[in-house]
């Protein structure tokens, strides 16, 4: 049993809802292994609140936040200073209070490259071909960008694609429908789209065309296992799951808050994965 202390150091996770969120069982694990006296908690924040809420926080002596769906906008336009990987993606999803002050960073982009760095692949191998065109597309085609890879967007809504083109120089778009013939001529293949996930339509796209050296990679990680995921493993590719990207993105956030360089392992895999299993 976790006994706080009154000098107990203070995190959490804002979001509208916030429930659905692992972050809580992954900063909970690192806490309790590394012996730290402080706790993250949840908090549902409705988004016309998230400004006064963010500044109570701060004021009652939180270290910081992270943030998810819907505040990650939000949260960029209320920081006093942030750093470039927000401004590349657009959005924040890590806060840090200290002295008055409010800084913002994104940690998708940098947890996305350890996920696969873990896995044992370099992204900036080869072109990268990214479904999708939300704020986790612009937060992976901004860190591939700046490694340098050649990085090609396909989205349902082509304008959607287009926008983001405009802010990420060096992206190249192509229609939906090309997304298959696409595949061929890459190395990397990510899914950033909500298709595949729980609830969620699979992702449809033909993998005959894949290099043999393809590595396939999914941002869901409900299930771990995706359509795409199953697919891909059946025709020998490479697979890179969604979880680490989660377990990666966390850990500036942890180190920033409390004080110490948490470790991803299989015993972390282990701890929040198993919350992911169906009852």
């Amino acid at each position: 049993m976790t006994i706080l202390s009154g000098s107990a150091r203070l995190a959490g996770i804002t979001g509208w809802p916030v429930g659905h969120s692992r972050s809580p069982r992954l900063h909970g694990f690192w806490l309790e292994r590394y012996d730290i006296d402080g706790a993250y908690v949840p908090l549902p924040i409705e988004p016309s609140h998230f400004p006064a809420a963010i500044n109570g926080l701060m004021r009652a002596g939180f270290a910081g936040v992270n943030c998810t769906i819907p505040h990650k906008e939000a949260a960029f336009a209320i920081c006093d200073s942030v750093a470039d990987s927000a401004r590349l993606a657009g959005a924040v999803n890590t806060l840090v209070f200290e002295d008055g002050r409010i800084t913002g960073s994104n940690t998708d982009g940098w947890g996305f490259l350890e996920n696969l760095r873990a896995a044992g692949v370099d992204p900036a191998d080869g072109p990268a071909l990214i479904l999708g065109a939300g704020g986790s597309t612009r937060a992976v085609a901004s860190v591939l960008l700046g490694l340098g890879a050649r990085v090609t967007v396909a989205n349902r809504t082509r304008e959607r694609a287009e926008a983001l083109a405009r802010e990420l120089p060096g992206l190249t778009v192509i229609d939906w429908q090309s997304r298959h013939q696409a595949v061929a001529d890459h190395v990397l293949l990510v899914n950033t789209t909500s298709l595949g996930m729980a609830g969620h339509a699979p992702l449809d796209i033909d993998l005959d065309r894949a290099p043999a050296a393809m590595t396939v990679t999914d941002i869901v990680y409900v299930p771990l296992e995706t359509p795409l995921l199953a697919a891909a493993r059946a025709r020998g590719l490479r697979c890179v799951d969604g979880l680490g990207m989660l377990l990666y993105q966390a850990v500036p956030g942890f180190r920033a808050w409390f004080g110490a360089d948490p470790v991803v392992d299989d015993a972390l895999r282990r701890f929040v994965a198993a919350d992911l299993l169906p009852a």
